[in-house]
């Protein structure tokens, strides 16, 4: 009898975390709170199942080039990943989101959390990243383990800012790439922040 009284408890615990949710990040996650800019923030979806993604990204058609898709991996050694190791890795202290899109993409909205540096600076940027400036140009032994996303499968912007980091001293291995960017974020419903 105490077995169920404990079940039936654990069950009211998580159907309260879901009393308003009609659609969770997973069947166990809601939602998350993240660090951001101003403080914390929550990522939940949108929770309009008629909700549907509008202006430029429903455009499914871009031309090519230079908006062509993009390899799965844009170098040997990144690890390119989905939403849910993004979420862990913006709740890792440790850890740097960076949008490499530029500021005019950024200031339209971006995923919570994420430092804003433009894929044509990311070299001149790489202190905030571990790095350290030395007479050779850098040296990032103390480098941050980083996710890269730009406007998503599309979107190249991503993709150099990684090579070019790489290119740097950058060690790949520190290296993720959300491929799915902005684009995949929204057609999620995903909470977006700065819009």
């Amino acid at each position: 009898m105490k077995r169920f009284a404990y079940a039936i408890g654990l069950l009211c615990a998580a159907g309260a975390a879901w009393a308003d949710v009609t659609v969770g990040i997973t069947k166990d996650m809601p939602s998350v709170t993240v660090p951001g800019a101003e403080g914390e923030v929550e990522i939940k979806r949108i929770q309009d199942t008629e909700n549907t993604l509008q202006g430029d990204w429903a455009k499914t058609s871009r031309p090519c080039p230079e908006f062509c898709i993009q390899p799965f991996t844009p170098a040997e050694g990144v690890k390119t990943i989905g939403e849910l190791e993004l979420i862990e890795m913006l709740k890792d202290p440790e850890a740097v989101v960076v949008d490499s899109r530029t500021s005019d993409w950024f200031q339209g909205g971006t995923i919570p959390g994420a430092i804003n540096i433009p894929y044509s600076y990311v070299v001149d940027e790489l202190a905030k990243l571990g790095c350290a400036a030395d007479f050779d140009g850098w040296d990032c032994e103390a480098a941050k383990p980083v996710a890269l996303f730009c406007n998503g499968i599309w979107c190249g912007q991503s993709p150099t800012a990684i090579r070019n980091m790489i290119s740097a001293g950058y060690p790949a291995e520190k290296i993720s790439y959300y491929r799915g960017g902005m684009q995949v974020w929204r057609m999620l419903g995903l909470t977006v922040t700065g819009e």
